[in-house]
Protein backbone atom coordinates (compact mmCIF):
# COMPACT_ATOMS: atom_id res chain seq x y z
CA UNK A 1 0.00 0.00 0.00
CA UNK A 2 2.98 2.67 0.63
CA UNK A 3 3.56 3.12 -3.27
CA UNK A 4 0.11 4.08 -2.97
CA UNK A 5 -0.18 6.54 -0.67
CA UNK A 6 2.78 7.96 -2.28
CA UNK A 7 1.58 8.37 -5.02
CA UNK A 8 -1.85 10.35 -3.06
CA UNK A 9 0.57 12.28 -1.76
CA UNK A 10 1.80 13.80 -4.74
CA UNK A 11 -0.82 14.25 -6.43
CA UNK A 12 -2.10 16.07 -3.73
CA UNK A 13 0.74 18.19 -3.86
CA UNK A 14 0.53 18.45 -7.82
CA UNK A 15 -3.40 19.35 -6.90
CA UNK A 16 -2.21 22.17 -4.49
CA UNK A 17 0.48 23.66 -7.18
CA UNK A 18 -1.98 24.28 -9.87
CA UNK A 19 -4.37 26.06 -7.20
CA UNK A 20 -1.90 28.04 -6.57
CA UNK A 21 0.15 28.88 -10.09
CA UNK A 22 -3.70 29.38 -11.37
CA UNK A 23 -4.23 32.12 -8.37
CA UNK A 24 -3.27 35.14 -10.01
CA UNK A 25 -4.96 34.00 -13.68
CA UNK A 26 -8.31 33.45 -11.60
CA UNK A 27 -7.72 36.97 -9.44
CA UNK A 28 -6.99 38.97 -12.58
CA UNK A 29 -10.22 40.66 -13.50
CA UNK A 30 -9.90 41.96 -9.97
CA UNK A 31 -5.84 42.37 -9.61
CA UNK A 32 -5.27 44.15 -13.32
CA UNK A 33 -7.37 47.23 -12.42
CA UNK A 34 -6.73 47.38 -8.83
CA UNK A 35 -2.77 47.61 -9.01
CA UNK A 36 -3.09 49.62 -12.23
CA UNK A 37 -1.37 46.23 -14.53
CA UNK A 38 -0.71 45.78 -18.02
CA UNK A 39 -1.28 42.90 -19.25
CA UNK A 40 2.60 42.42 -20.28
CA UNK A 41 2.66 43.16 -16.25
CA UNK A 42 -0.06 40.79 -15.50
CA UNK A 43 1.81 37.92 -17.38
CA UNK A 44 4.87 38.66 -15.34
CA UNK A 45 2.63 38.33 -12.20
CA UNK A 46 2.15 34.94 -13.00
CA UNK A 47 5.64 33.82 -14.59
CA UNK A 48 7.08 34.93 -11.65
CA UNK A 49 5.84 31.79 -10.01
CA UNK A 50 8.44 29.55 -12.66
CA UNK A 51 11.13 32.92 -12.30
CA UNK A 52 13.87 30.96 -10.26
CA UNK A 53 12.97 27.31 -11.81
CA UNK A 54 15.49 27.75 -14.78
CA UNK A 55 18.14 28.46 -11.93
CA UNK A 56 17.23 25.43 -9.37
CA UNK A 57 15.42 22.52 -11.23
CA UNK A 58 19.07 20.98 -11.92
CA UNK A 59 21.06 21.64 -8.72
CA UNK A 60 17.87 19.93 -6.64
CA UNK A 61 18.21 17.24 -8.82
CA UNK A 62 21.60 16.76 -7.46
CA UNK A 63 20.63 17.62 -4.10
CA UNK A 64 17.54 15.06 -4.58
CA UNK A 65 19.85 12.58 -5.07
CA UNK A 66 22.65 13.40 -2.31
CA UNK A 67 20.55 14.28 0.59
CA UNK A 68 17.14 12.13 -0.89
CA UNK A 69 13.65 12.62 -2.15
CA UNK A 70 12.42 12.70 1.30
CA UNK A 71 14.52 15.49 2.64
CA UNK A 72 14.67 17.71 -0.89
CA UNK A 73 11.04 17.48 -1.88
CA UNK A 74 9.13 17.90 1.71
CA UNK A 75 11.33 20.85 1.87
CA UNK A 76 9.48 21.82 -1.42
CA UNK A 77 6.58 21.72 -0.03
CA UNK A 78 6.92 23.29 3.25
CA UNK A 79 8.54 26.48 0.63
CA UNK A 80 5.52 26.54 -1.54
CA UNK A 81 3.26 27.17 1.80
CA UNK A 82 6.08 29.77 3.14
CA UNK A 83 5.16 31.45 -0.47
CA UNK A 84 1.03 31.36 0.02
CA UNK A 85 1.54 33.11 3.49
CA UNK A 86 4.06 35.81 2.14
CA UNK A 87 1.89 36.75 -0.80
CA UNK A 88 -0.96 36.72 1.21
CA UNK A 89 0.47 39.26 3.96
CA UNK A 90 1.62 41.52 1.51
CA UNK A 91 -0.23 44.81 0.51
CA UNK A 92 0.36 44.78 -3.57
CA UNK A 93 1.78 42.95 -6.89
CA UNK A 94 5.39 43.50 -5.73
CA UNK A 95 5.07 41.23 -2.51
CA UNK A 96 2.83 38.76 -4.57
CA UNK A 97 5.83 38.35 -7.00
CA UNK A 98 8.12 37.61 -3.93
CA UNK A 99 5.71 35.18 -2.33
CA UNK A 100 5.27 33.16 -5.44
CA UNK A 101 8.83 33.68 -6.74
CA UNK A 102 9.34 31.61 -3.29
CA UNK A 103 6.83 28.77 -3.54
CA UNK A 104 7.74 28.66 -7.28
CA UNK A 105 11.10 27.39 -6.14
CA UNK A 106 9.33 25.34 -3.79
CA UNK A 107 7.72 23.69 -6.54
CA UNK A 108 10.51 22.81 -8.27
CA UNK A 109 11.80 20.63 -5.94
CA UNK A 110 8.29 19.00 -6.01
CA UNK A 111 8.11 18.52 -9.49
CA UNK A 112 11.41 17.63 -10.47
CA UNK A 113 11.18 14.48 -8.35
CA UNK A 114 7.95 13.37 -8.29
CA UNK A 115 8.59 11.68 -11.78
CA UNK A 116 11.68 10.12 -10.35
CA UNK A 117 9.61 9.10 -7.35
CA UNK A 118 7.10 7.53 -9.68
CA UNK A 119 9.34 5.65 -11.79
CA UNK A 120 11.27 3.91 -8.62
CA UNK A 121 7.41 2.85 -7.32
CA UNK A 122 5.87 2.02 -10.33
CA UNK A 123 6.66 -0.29 -13.30
CA UNK A 124 5.04 -1.31 -16.66
CA UNK A 125 1.48 -0.52 -17.39
CA UNK A 126 1.63 0.74 -13.48
CA UNK A 127 4.32 3.43 -14.30
CA UNK A 128 1.75 4.95 -17.37
CA UNK A 129 -1.43 4.97 -14.50
CA UNK A 130 1.30 6.73 -11.84
CA UNK A 131 2.50 8.92 -14.28
CA UNK A 132 -1.14 10.11 -15.54
CA UNK A 133 -2.51 10.48 -12.20
CA UNK A 134 0.29 12.64 -11.27
CA UNK A 135 -0.32 14.80 -14.41
CA UNK A 136 -4.06 15.04 -13.98
CA UNK A 137 -4.12 16.44 -10.27
CA UNK A 138 -2.50 19.79 -11.96
CA UNK A 139 -5.92 20.51 -13.56
CA UNK A 140 -7.42 19.21 -10.81
CA UNK A 141 -6.19 22.23 -8.72
CA UNK A 142 -6.61 24.72 -11.47
CA UNK A 143 -10.42 24.60 -11.49
CA UNK A 144 -10.76 24.13 -7.76
CA UNK A 145 -8.79 27.87 -7.75
CA UNK A 146 -11.86 29.08 -10.61
CA UNK A 147 -14.08 27.75 -8.54
CA UNK A 148 -13.01 28.65 -4.58
CA UNK A 149 -11.27 31.63 -5.06
CA UNK A 150 -13.74 33.98 -6.64
CA UNK A 151 -15.99 33.84 -3.97
CA UNK A 152 -13.62 33.58 -1.45
CA UNK A 153 -12.34 36.72 -2.13
CA UNK A 154 -15.19 38.48 -2.45
CA UNK A 155 -15.69 37.57 0.90
CA UNK A 156 -12.51 37.62 2.76
CA UNK A 157 -10.59 39.70 0.20
CA UNK A 158 -7.46 39.23 -1.97
CA UNK A 159 -4.87 38.19 0.83
CA UNK A 160 -7.65 35.40 1.77
CA UNK A 161 -7.10 34.06 -1.90
CA UNK A 162 -3.16 33.60 -1.89
CA UNK A 163 -3.67 32.22 1.83
CA UNK A 164 -6.05 29.52 0.71
CA UNK A 165 -3.00 28.25 -1.44
CA UNK A 166 -1.48 27.02 1.05
CA UNK A 167 -3.83 24.51 3.24
CA UNK A 168 -3.68 21.76 0.44
CA UNK A 169 -0.03 21.79 0.47
CA UNK A 170 0.51 21.78 4.00
CA UNK A 171 -2.26 18.52 3.89
CA UNK A 172 0.27 17.11 1.30
CA UNK A 173 3.43 17.73 2.75
CA UNK A 174 1.66 15.88 5.93
CA UNK A 175 0.81 12.76 4.06
CA UNK A 176 4.09 12.53 2.20
CA UNK A 177 6.17 12.96 5.78
CA UNK A 178 3.76 10.05 7.15
CA UNK A 179 4.12 7.90 3.93
CA UNK A 180 7.23 8.14 1.65
CA UNK A 181 10.32 5.80 2.67
CA UNK A 182 12.98 5.53 -0.27
CA UNK A 183 12.88 2.10 -2.50
CA UNK A 184 16.07 0.13 -2.28
CA UNK A 185 17.68 0.18 -5.65
CA UNK A 186 18.84 -2.96 -7.09
CA UNK A 187 21.74 -0.51 -8.89
CA UNK A 188 24.10 1.19 -6.69
CA UNK A 189 23.72 5.04 -7.16
CA UNK A 190 26.57 6.55 -8.56
CA UNK A 191 28.70 8.77 -6.43
CA UNK A 192 29.88 12.36 -6.53
CA UNK A 193 28.11 14.20 -9.14
CA UNK A 194 27.93 11.44 -12.42
CA UNK A 195 25.44 13.24 -15.27
CA UNK A 196 23.61 11.57 -17.56
CA UNK A 197 25.82 10.81 -20.79
CA UNK A 198 25.47 13.18 -24.02
CA UNK A 199 22.68 11.03 -25.46
CA UNK A 200 20.39 11.40 -22.68
CA UNK A 201 21.06 14.96 -21.90
CA UNK A 202 19.57 15.80 -26.02
CA UNK A 203 16.62 13.52 -25.42
CA UNK A 204 16.19 15.38 -21.75
CA UNK A 205 16.45 18.57 -23.81
CA UNK A 206 14.00 17.65 -26.41
CA UNK A 207 11.37 16.22 -24.21
CA UNK A 208 11.28 19.17 -21.72
CA UNK A 209 11.35 21.67 -24.47
CA UNK A 210 8.27 19.57 -25.87
CA UNK A 211 6.67 19.86 -22.14
CA UNK A 212 7.16 23.81 -21.94
CA UNK A 213 5.23 24.20 -25.46
CA UNK A 214 2.54 21.94 -24.12
CA UNK A 215 1.83 23.73 -20.52
CA UNK A 216 2.86 27.33 -21.66
CA UNK A 217 0.62 26.72 -24.10
CA UNK A 218 -2.35 25.84 -21.64
CA UNK A 219 -1.09 28.36 -19.00
CA UNK A 220 -1.64 31.22 -21.41
CA UNK A 221 -5.09 29.65 -22.14
CA UNK A 222 -5.92 29.28 -18.79
CA UNK A 223 -4.74 32.89 -17.78
CA UNK A 224 -6.41 34.95 -20.70
CA UNK A 225 -9.82 32.77 -20.63
CA UNK A 226 -11.09 34.71 -17.75
CA UNK A 227 -10.23 37.94 -19.08
CA UNK A 228 -11.40 37.52 -22.35
CA UNK A 229 -14.84 36.60 -21.04
CA UNK A 230 -15.21 39.46 -18.62
CA UNK A 231 -14.23 41.46 -21.52
CA UNK A 232 -17.01 39.98 -23.44
CA UNK A 233 -19.34 40.92 -21.16
CA UNK A 234 -20.02 37.06 -20.09
CA UNK A 235 -21.62 36.07 -16.28
CA UNK A 236 -18.88 34.70 -13.14
CA UNK A 237 -21.08 31.81 -13.51
CA UNK A 238 -20.36 31.44 -17.03
CA UNK A 239 -16.62 31.63 -16.91
CA UNK A 240 -16.34 29.46 -13.73
CA UNK A 241 -18.17 26.83 -16.18
CA UNK A 242 -15.92 27.01 -18.79
CA UNK A 243 -12.36 26.57 -16.84
CA UNK A 244 -14.23 23.99 -15.06
CA UNK A 245 -14.99 22.10 -18.27
CA UNK A 246 -11.38 23.06 -19.55
CA UNK A 247 -9.66 21.67 -16.20
CA UNK A 248 -11.40 19.32 -14.83
CA UNK A 249 -12.03 17.74 -18.20
CA UNK A 250 -8.69 17.10 -18.25
CA UNK A 251 -8.58 14.04 -15.86
CA UNK A 252 -10.89 11.48 -17.42
CA UNK A 253 -8.98 12.56 -20.99
CA UNK A 254 -5.57 12.34 -19.61
CA UNK A 255 -6.24 9.08 -17.88
CA UNK A 256 -7.98 8.03 -20.86
CA UNK A 257 -4.83 9.24 -23.57
CA UNK A 258 -2.71 6.76 -21.23
CA UNK A 259 -4.45 4.08 -22.28
CA UNK A 260 -4.78 4.85 -25.47
CA UNK A 261 -0.94 5.63 -25.84
CA UNK A 262 -0.60 2.04 -25.00
CA UNK A 263 -3.12 0.92 -27.41
CA UNK A 264 -2.61 3.27 -30.53
CA UNK A 265 0.98 4.46 -29.59
CA UNK A 266 1.92 7.79 -28.25
CA UNK A 267 2.71 9.61 -31.41
CA UNK A 268 -1.03 9.24 -32.45
CA UNK A 269 -2.54 10.25 -29.53
CA UNK A 270 0.09 13.34 -29.30
CA UNK A 271 -1.54 14.53 -32.83
CA UNK A 272 -4.79 14.45 -31.76
CA UNK A 273 -4.64 15.74 -28.27
CA UNK A 274 -2.26 19.02 -29.85
CA UNK A 275 -4.23 19.69 -33.01
CA UNK A 276 -7.35 19.90 -31.08
CA UNK A 277 -5.87 21.98 -28.46
CA UNK A 278 -4.34 25.01 -30.68
CA UNK A 279 -7.97 24.66 -32.38
CA UNK A 280 -9.36 25.35 -29.22
CA UNK A 281 -7.20 27.96 -28.74
CA UNK A 282 -7.55 29.95 -31.45
CA UNK A 283 -11.51 29.27 -31.89
CA UNK A 284 -11.71 30.69 -28.04
CA UNK A 285 -9.73 33.78 -29.52
CA UNK A 286 -11.95 34.69 -32.46
CA UNK A 287 -15.77 33.25 -31.82
CA UNK A 288 -17.57 34.01 -28.90
CA UNK A 289 -18.39 29.99 -28.26
CA UNK A 290 -16.74 29.19 -24.70
CA UNK A 291 -18.13 26.12 -23.79
CA UNK A 292 -17.65 24.53 -27.56
CA UNK A 293 -14.25 25.50 -26.76
CA UNK A 294 -13.89 24.69 -23.78
CA UNK A 295 -14.79 21.08 -24.24
CA UNK A 296 -12.45 21.09 -26.93
CA UNK A 297 -9.47 22.37 -25.15
CA UNK A 298 -10.25 20.59 -21.67
CA UNK A 299 -11.35 16.91 -23.41
CA UNK A 300 -9.71 16.22 -26.49
CA UNK A 301 -6.93 18.60 -26.09
CA UNK A 302 -5.69 16.67 -23.71
CA UNK A 303 -5.12 13.38 -24.19
CA UNK A 304 -1.68 13.73 -24.49
CA UNK A 305 0.32 15.42 -21.76
CA UNK A 306 0.91 11.99 -19.85
CA UNK A 307 2.25 10.74 -23.25
CA UNK A 308 4.85 13.74 -23.49
CA UNK A 309 5.82 13.21 -19.22
CA UNK A 310 5.96 9.59 -19.52
CA UNK A 311 9.19 9.61 -22.73
CA UNK A 312 11.06 12.55 -20.41
CA UNK A 313 11.11 10.63 -17.40
CA UNK A 314 11.89 7.41 -19.43
CA UNK A 315 15.00 9.54 -21.62
CA UNK A 316 17.19 8.80 -18.48
CA UNK A 317 18.68 6.07 -17.11
CA UNK A 318 17.07 5.24 -13.59
CA UNK A 319 20.06 6.11 -11.82
CA UNK A 320 20.54 9.59 -13.24
CA UNK A 321 16.77 10.26 -13.17
CA UNK A 322 16.72 12.89 -10.27
CA UNK A 323 19.20 14.56 -12.40
CA UNK A 324 18.17 14.25 -16.22
CA UNK A 325 14.74 15.40 -14.72
CA UNK A 326 16.53 18.66 -13.08
CA UNK A 327 17.54 19.21 -16.75
CA UNK A 328 14.28 18.48 -18.38
CA UNK A 329 12.58 20.82 -15.98
CA UNK A 330 15.38 23.27 -16.48
CA UNK A 331 14.35 24.26 -19.85
CA UNK A 332 10.39 23.81 -18.49
CA UNK A 333 10.90 26.82 -16.43
CA UNK A 334 12.27 28.88 -19.03
CA UNK A 335 9.23 28.61 -21.13
CA UNK A 336 7.56 28.79 -17.81
CA UNK A 337 8.36 32.46 -16.83
CA UNK A 338 8.59 33.51 -20.72
CA UNK A 339 5.15 32.04 -21.58
CA UNK A 340 2.92 34.07 -19.94
CA UNK A 341 4.96 37.42 -20.44
CA UNK A 342 5.19 36.38 -24.38
CA UNK A 343 1.18 35.81 -24.32
CA UNK A 344 0.76 38.99 -22.58
CA UNK A 345 2.80 41.47 -24.95
CA UNK A 346 0.79 39.88 -27.56
CA UNK A 347 -2.46 40.73 -25.80
CA UNK A 348 -1.53 43.89 -25.69
CA UNK A 349 -0.03 44.40 -29.65
CA UNK A 350 -3.95 42.89 -30.14
CA UNK A 351 -5.74 45.46 -28.28
CA UNK A 352 -7.08 42.48 -25.69
CA UNK A 353 -6.53 39.39 -23.96
CA UNK A 354 -7.57 37.58 -27.47
CA UNK A 355 -4.25 38.28 -28.59
CA UNK A 356 -2.89 36.07 -25.44
CA UNK A 357 -4.93 33.21 -26.47
CA UNK A 358 -3.49 33.49 -30.25
CA UNK A 359 -0.06 33.39 -28.86
CA UNK A 360 -0.52 30.40 -26.78
CA UNK A 361 -2.23 28.75 -29.61
CA UNK A 362 1.13 29.15 -31.45
CA UNK A 363 3.39 28.36 -28.42
CA UNK A 364 1.06 24.37 -28.17
CA UNK A 365 1.87 23.63 -32.16
CA UNK A 366 5.38 23.32 -31.13
CA UNK A 367 5.12 20.64 -29.03
CA UNK A 368 4.46 18.34 -32.70
CA UNK A 369 7.99 19.51 -34.24
CA UNK A 370 9.83 18.80 -31.07
CA UNK A 371 7.65 15.24 -30.10
CA UNK A 372 9.20 13.93 -33.49
CA UNK A 373 12.30 15.09 -33.07
CA UNK A 374 12.32 12.70 -29.53
CA UNK A 375 10.59 10.07 -31.32
CA UNK A 376 13.33 10.39 -34.22
CA UNK A 377 16.37 9.55 -31.90
CA UNK A 378 15.03 7.88 -29.13
CA UNK A 379 15.15 4.21 -28.77
CA UNK A 380 11.63 2.44 -29.06
CA UNK A 381 12.38 -0.09 -26.97
CA UNK A 382 12.64 2.31 -24.22
CA UNK A 383 10.41 5.04 -24.68
CA UNK A 384 6.26 4.45 -25.75
CA UNK A 385 5.10 1.66 -28.19
CA UNK A 386 5.47 3.26 -31.67
CA UNK A 387 2.48 1.96 -34.25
Amino acid sequence: MRPWFILAALALARIGFGYQFQTVATLGPDLIPRFALSYAAFGALIGAYMLLGCFVALPLGFLGRRYGDRIVLGSGLALMVVGACVSAAGSGATEIAVGRTLAGVGAVAMIVLQGKIIADWFSGKLFMIGISVSVCSYPIGVGLAQLVLPPLTDAYGWQAGFLSGGVTLALALLLFLASFRAKPQPEAAPSGLSFPNARECLLLAIAGLTWTAYTAGYSGYMSYTPATMAGRGESLALTGLVMTIATWGNVPAIMFGGGLAARFGGLRILLVGTIALVIGMVGNGLLDWPIFWAVLVGILGSIHPGVIMAVGTLSARPQNRAVGMGIFYSLYYVGGAAGPALCGRAADAWGGPEGGLLAAAAISAAVIPFFLLHRRLAHHETMLPKP
